[in-house]
């Protein structure tokens, strides 16, 4: 698919300019922190009066929500049913969740579902007292192995998912399960400030271009306005805003309920669910909400590292010449941004293109969410891959984690990618080498 240039980088092009500065991801809001703490650092580019705000939403996002009624009222209304008690539970210091490890519970991964009738769209395994979790979340793997051109063998992991002990009898025949591990949450004022122009300019729906990449926006609801408009954040970019994404993660994840979303997430067959004592209406203000949506939208992006590295800058180019970057697109320029000012006019690099990718079979979920079909999900951003391990501890990637580092996320890919996948199968291991290092400088 021919990317378009953003529009506003065409004009910027009419008279001679310096080379940007790639190793400033987040362009003025970069942090260069390379630290178990790179994913939670405000906005280099904030005053002194926002970080305040940012440190308020910072204890809100951090701090365990407990069961209504309570003397902490800022606080209440946990539930009835959840997945976490805290939003930090799941982006533990702001970075990636993982599936669990055998034996464990799911703590930073959870289960979407369709079609499952009274279980609602979300499994919440936890409730309060006197409400049932809905049922316990399994996964397990098996190996499929596989072999590179040059005859390095190779193994992706399989996972299979079940949920024992339904709480309200077997689910319905046909239900379908959508595994999602929390993404870090750099950057993400920065996508919602990426002009919509510049987005919907580099779909390709029809793939009119016979390059066989064809980027689809996913049009989803403005709770706000009622109306249907471009999304760009979640694994399917079923969200619009950073405001809708967070309020939506308080309700589905938490049980909270905020002036976006007010009615509590009980499914009318679940009675012990609907009578609960709720802590408010809502459950967080607007003031709350308000700092919290603040503090998501300006964390700060970590630098590039190691760009000097010819081994960084052979990968780069495998990267662009296999095809990743076609998706993956490397650079954007945000617009103007009168509610958060630090990710305005802000030239970044994501690798994204922010669209609805067919990805083939083998991730397919089955389970639309608006526009993105059971074969589509967003190009996730690339930037801070490099540091998961170092602020997580781990290199699980993928909507679901089954990904053991960079070189199996790629090998997962199909459907639209399956010829930049096959590109990588042929190479030979240094170039492969070399391609893992420029995506860990990300």
């Amino acid at each position: 698919m021919r990317r378009l240039l953003p529009l506003s980088l065409v004009l910027a092009c009419a008279d001679p300019a310096p080379a940007v500065d790639e190793s400033r991801s987040g362009g003025d809001t970069t942090v260069f922190d390379a630290t178990g703490n790179a994913f939670a650092l405000s906005a280099r580019n904030m005053g002194f009066d926002r970080r305040q705000r940012f440190s308020i939403g910072n204890s809100f996002f951090n701090k365990n929500w407990v069961t209504a009624p309570a003397s902490t009222t800022s606080r209440d209304g946990l539930g009835p049913t959840f997945n976490a008690r805290s939003c930090s539970t799941c982006h533990f210091k702001d970075g990636r969740g993982r599936p669990p490890a055998d034996g464990e519970a799911f703590q930073s991964m959870l289960l979407r579902l369709g079609d499952a009738g009274l279980y609602g769209d979300q499994l919440q395994p936890q409730a309060i007292d006197d409400v049932p979790g809905e049922g316990t979340p399994r996964v397990a793997y098996s190996e499929r192995p596989g072999v590179f051109a040059d005859g390095e063998p190779y193994s992706l992991r399989v996972p299979t998912y079940t949920i024992d002990a339904p709480a309200f009898g077997p689910l319905p025949h046909g239900f379908t399960i959508s595994p999602r591990v929390a993404p870090a949450m750099i950057g993400m004022g920065l996508l919602a400030a990426i002009p919509e122009a510049d987005i919907l300019a580099a779909a390709d729906p029809d793939d009119r271009d016979g390059d066989g990449i064809s980027g689809r926006p996913n049009l989803v609801l403005d709770v706000a306005s009622g109306e249907t408009v471009l999304g760009r954040l979640g694994w399917k970019a079923n969200q619009p805003s950073v405001r809708q994404q967070v309020a939506g993660a308080f309700l589905g994840d938490m049980g909270i309920t905020s002036s976006l979303f007010p009615d509590q997430n009980c499914p009318e067959d679940q009675p012990e669910c609907v009578a609960a004592i709720a802590g408010g209406k809502p459950e967080v203000s607007d003031h709350i909400l308000d700092d919290v949506v603040l503090y998501s939208a300006t964390l700060a992006v970590p630098a590039r590292r190691d760009m000097d590295d010819p081994a960084v800058a052979r990968g780069k180019q495998i990267f662009t010449t296999v095809g990743c970057a076609d998706c993956h697109t490397p650079m954007h320029v945000t617009g103007p941004d009168l509610e958060i000012p630090e990710v305005a006019d802000q030239t970044i690099f994501p690798y994204t293109d922010l669209l609805l990718h067919d990805m083939g079979d083998d991730l397919a979920d089955d389970r639309p969410d608006f526009a993105a079909d059971g074969d589509e999900w967003r190009t996730p951003p690339l930037w801070g891959l490099g540091l998961i391990e170092t602020v997580n501890g781990h290199t699980d990637l993928l909507h679901d984690g089954r990904a053991r580092g960079p070189l199996e996320a790629v090998l997962w890919h199909g459907g639209e990618a399956t010829a930049a996948k096959d590109a990588v199968l042929d190479l030979p291991r240094s170039d492969r080498d070399a391609l893992v290092a420029f995506l860990e400088s990300l």
